[in-house]
């Protein structure tokens, strides 16, 4: 696997008015690389979600951002996602079957190295770990969690994703640690500034903080 690098991986807010975050969308992908985005309403309705898909989807698949949602293969599939994201408990070979083998399927695994290489097993395309910060105390993470992420990194091929309270100003750690996206919602979606300053400032805090490659 060729490495890129660490990169952006968008989520959407809990609950949104549709024509606003469009906007949104649109302004945080103009502002730098983006690898994916996940969209994730939970309690929302099928049609609600459909409508979601229907207007959000074209806005990042123009731009080569991949387009997930949360929770139900089967939907993801026919709605014209790129993919799903599940946790771990859903059943990662469950969710393989029902989204077929030409989407994404992404695991989330808490802090379970264990998990997380059942769902490699098991087809997944990357796997999620954290949360890593918590708004209580969002300037430092345990050292095992970054261990977890550090040791994955060394010894697995399956692309890892860092969340949980990642800020321009705390991500340093997770990409030296070797996250291969880090997730981020409130960080780029209430930025004083805006979402595509945000996104602008998360990509400038990551290249500075990438590993040097080996001479």
């Amino acid at each position: 696997m060729v490495d890129v690098g660490c990169r952006l991986y968008l989520i959407s807010p809990p609950a949104i008015d549709l024509d606003a975050f469009a906007k949104d969308l649109t302004a945080a992908l103009s502002g730098g690389d983006v690898a994916c985005f996940q969209l994730r309403l939970p309690g929302a309705d099928a049609a609600t979600l459909a409508a979601a898909v229907t207007r959000l989807a074209p806005i990042a698949q123009a731009r080569d951002v991949a387009f997930l949602a949360e929770g139900d293969p089967v939907f993801a599939a026919r709605s014209g996602c790129d993919g799903v994201h599940v946790p771990a408990e859903f059943g990662a070979a469950a969710a393989r079957k029902a989204l077929g083998r030409d989407l994404i399927l992404g695991v989330g695994c808490g802090v379970s190295s264990h998990a997380a290489m059942e769902a490699g097993e098991a087809g997944a395309d990357y796997v999620s770990f954290g949360p890593f910060f918590d708004s209580a105390n969002a300037a430092s993470t345990d050292r095992g969690d970054l261990d977890l992420l550090r040791n994955w990194a060394l010894t697995m091929t399956v692309p890892s994703v860092a969340v949980g309270g990642i800020r321009i100003d705390n991500c340093a750690p997770l990409v030296e640690a070797g996250a291969d996206f880090l997730a981020v919602i409130g960080a780029v979606w209430t930025h004083p500034a805006g979402p595509k300053a945000a996104v602008a400032a998360f990509n400038q805090a990551i290249m500075a903080a990438r590993p040097l490659a080996p001479a």
